[in-house]
This record gives structure tokens, C-alpha cells and sequence, in this order.
């Protein structure tokens, strides 16, 4: 089997049927006890964080990445996200420190498109209004958060020590963008 790095994993959310939109980004429900603005999912189902996560080795290695639906964007941004959290966890020899820090990342502002910070100007439409703003920044904080909590699990194994195969993944540069 010959496997092809020229084509990314897409997000398998393409149909938006019923799904409230923010700036353009779907606000795609997760298996999440974080309140926030997102519709509740099916534990048993895949969620976005579920395919940004699994896909994540894969897709950082891509400098470029093919938009087929705007939950690709969402994956995008999840994508760079997870990329920021793994640096953050770089240091962090136990599952307690690990924790700290990403709690530290989850207490940071979250940008929106059209403020300084937002990591892809033109991914998305700029927030025709206040209100549209704030459903965004609030969406993105929660799946951030989500993320993170599960981000965890993943990048320490049971015992709290570090899982190499997921943090030397902090090194890479996702389409490009240095991760501070």
C-alpha cells in the first residue's frame, strides 16, 4: 500500500443542514460537558475535535490545504490550535504540568477574525456584527477547551508521563505558521 502525502484528511462534516453559522464557521456540535454555544452530540458519535485530533499527525505535515467545506476550516483551526497546545506541553515532563499549561493556554483571549492574534486572516468572513463576534469567540473557546481535555489524553500515557510519538509533533510547522 503505497500511502499518498499529497492529499489531506477532510473533515467529514459537509452537510450543514441545520447548523448555525459564525463568520462563516459551522458551529458543529461536540461531546463536550464545557458549556458553551455548541449543540450537544452523541457520545458514541465522531465529533470535530474527534477528526482534528485523529487527523492531526497526518495533516501537519501540509503546507497547503484544500477548503471543500467550512468545516475544513474549523479543522484548519483546530489543526493550528493543537499544534499551539503540544508546544506548550513540550516542557512539561508530567501529566500535572501538562495540565497547568494548557489551562494557562485556555485562560488566553481567543481572536476573532478581524482582530490582531486571529492566526488566518481570510479563512474567515469578518463578523457582520457584536453579537456574531461574541458566538464566535465563544465556540472557539469551548472547542479550545475540548480540545485541550482531550489533547491530554492522548499526549500522556495512563501513567502521566509524556507520550513521545504525540509531543515531538510540537516541532512541526503547520502550513508554515510559527507557532510562538
Amino acid at each position: 500500500m503505497v500511502w499518498d502525502r499529497t492529499s489531506v484528511y477532510h473533515s467529514s462534516f459537509v452537510d450543514e443542514e441545520g447548523i448555525t453559522n459564525a463568520c462563516g464557521c459551522p458551529l458543529l456540535p461536540l461531546k463536550s460537558h464545557i458549556k458553551g454555544p455548541a449543540p450537544a452530540s452523541d457520545q458514541d458519535r465522531t465529533d470535530i475535535v474527534d477528526e482534528a485530533i485523529t487527523f492531526f499527525r497526518a495533516n501537519v505535515f501540509f503546507r497547503n490545504f484544500d477548503i471543500k467545506s467550512s468545516a475544513d476550516k474549523l479543522l484548519i483551526y483546530l489543526t493550528l490550535y493543537i499544534n499551539v497546545a503540544l508546544k506548550r506541553l513540550g516542557g512539561c515532563r508530567t501529566l500535572a504540568e501538562g495540565t497547568k499549561a494548557i489551562i494557562n493556554l485556555g485562560l488566553e483571549k481567543v481572536p476573532v477574525p478581524g482582530e490582531s492574534g486571529f492566526p488566518f486572516p481570510g479563512l474567515f468572513p469578518l463578523p457582520q456584527s457584536q453579537k456574531e463576534a461574541e458566538l464566535l469567540r465563544n465556540y472557539l473557546k469551548q472547542i479550545r477547551e475540548e480540545t485541550s481535555g482531550r489533547l491530554l489524553s492522548v499526549a500522556y500515557r495512563p501513567n502521566g508521563t509524556p507520550n513521545k510519538w504525540w509531543l515531538a509533533f510540537a516541532k512541526r510547522k503547520f502550513m508554515n505558521i510559527i507557532v510562538p
